[in-house]
Parts: structure tokens; sequence; C-alpha cells
């Protein structure tokens, strides 16, 4: 069995992808440069709108709309922070360097929400050793799979006393050191994270894990959300091609579209 707490280099490049073709041969550097590329996109756009919207946006009834659009857009970056932490658990964000797979996950995860990595990370691999099961951390084992209750479960799972320390301290520098605007930080800081963890839960594990909504296709009781990839990455970074990512954990969120592709075409080749 995977020690989780040392699971995130990726394994040999022979085993990664055994039986999928994917859109270009497995190249460690190459997939490196284009993840830490996104990843620093994805956390400088989420640190300069964070700063911009809790300390300079001014929160009005006349700038009500705009409000809204950025909410969305912080929400939808929170998600993206969370999916690159995912994938350092994975080892697929720099294939073969734990050392930076640990440090990337450990900065997305406390910017998140004050999350630690390790701690994540061990539970994260449990999930995949149990995926659907009773053993599994992010699964409510009991019928009838109702959202909330599900979701109450997942929440409490991940969301402890210290980490409400730890946002109460933030919150408290932002106010009273920094000189933020309460309803500035409410609005853009705690609901945008408090939508992302409902879209990371909808489309990354109810959706894809409920038990009654179709069979599972194998073991890993999961199934892929049938979205286009533009949906898809707007929904939840590709998270929701759910049974690629359990069969292939290794293949970073960007490229699972590639992934789900190959594989559609073998099946309708294979059908007779």
């Amino acid at each position: 069995m995977t020690n989780a707490s040392t699971s995130t280099a990726a394994p040999d490049a022979a085993n990664a992808y055994p039986d999928v073709t994917l859109d270009a041969p497995f190249d460690p550097a190459r997939q490196s440069r284009i993840g830490l590329t996104l990843a620093v996109a994805i956390v400088l756009a989420w640190i300069g709108l964070h700063i911009y919207t809790v300390f300079f946006f001014p929160l009005t009834w006349a700038t009500a709309p705009l409000a809204v659009v950025l909410v969305v857009v912080q929400t939808w970056l929170y998600v993206g922070m969370f999916i690159i932490a995912h994938d350092c658990m994975h080892g697929s964000l720099v294939p073969f360097r734990p050392w930076a797979n640990r440090l990337a996950g450990r900065i997305c995860l406390f910017l998140y929400a004050g999350f630690f990595f390790d701690e994540l990370n061990r539970a994260h691999h449990r999930h995949h050793r149990h995926s659907g099961t009773a053993g599994d951390p992010d699964f409510d084992d009991h019928p009838p799979y109702g959202f909330w209750r599900w979701f109450g479960k997942f929440f409490l799972e991940y969301f402890s006393l210290k980490q409400v320390a730890i946002l109460v301290a933030v919150f408290l520098v932002y106010r009273f050191a920094l000189g933020a605007e309460q309803l500035n930080a409410l609005v853009f800081w705690g609901v945008p994270g408090v939508l992302s963890a409902l879209q990371l839960f909808t489309f990354g594990t109810y959706l894809p894990h409920k038990p009654e909504a179709s069979p599972f296709p194998d073991r890993h009781n999961a199934r892929t959300n049938d979205l286009p990839a533009w949906l898809s990455l707007l929904t939840c970074f590709h998270f929701g091609y759910h049974h690629e990512h359990h069969l292939y954990p290794t293949v970073p969120w960007w490229r699972l579209p590639a992934v789900r592709g190959r594989n559609a075409a073998v099946d309708g080749r294979n059908r007779p």
C-alpha cells in the first residue's frame, strides 16, 4: 500500500499511463512547464483579485452587478487553486519532484482556507484506496445520499476549529491592521470560499460518486460528468472527468479532456 504522505512523486512513465494514448508522449519537463505556468497564472490571478476586491473595490449598490461578476470569477479561481493542490497530491504538477509538489500544494491550500497539505494529502489517498465505501472520507454511506447531508459531512471532514482559528486571525489582521472593510472581506473572501467548496463538492464528489444515479463502471465507484471540455473547465477544472482521474491519477487536470476523448474513441471502436 502506498504511503500517502510520500506519494507526491509520479510513477515511472512506462507505468503511469498503461491503457491510454494521450495527445503527446509523457514528457516530465513539458508537463512541468505547462503545469507550473498554469498554476502560477491561477495563483497570481487569485492573489491580485483578492487584494483588489478586499482592500480597494468600492462596494456600493451601484457597483453590485460588477461585484457579482468578481465573486463568480474569484470562486472559479478558488476552485483552480484547490485543483492545483490536488495535482500536487498525485505528484503531477512537477513529476519526480516531491519537494516541489509539496511546496506548491502547501501554498495553494493555505491560501485557499488555511488548510494543511499533508493532512489533506493523507485523506485524499484514503479516498482513492476506499472510493465509495465506508472507509472513504469523502463519501457519505448513508442512503438516500442527500446532497446537503453529504456536503455537511464533507465540509466538517476537512474544516476544523484549526481552520476557523486561522481564518479569524487573518480576518482580524485584514480588518484592524490593514484596514479592510468588513463587508468587502465577507463578500469577496468569505463568499467565494464557501461557493468554491460547494462547486468542488458538486462536480468533483457528489455527481461522480453518488451511488443512485447510474451503475458504476468498475471498482473505482466513480463516473464522469458528461460535459463538453469548455463547460468542464468552468465547472471544476475538469475534475468532473472523475472516472478518468481515478483510472489515471497521475494525469494533471489540463490533460484529462485528452484522456476522456481517447477513451471514448476506444470505447466506440470496441462496441459491436
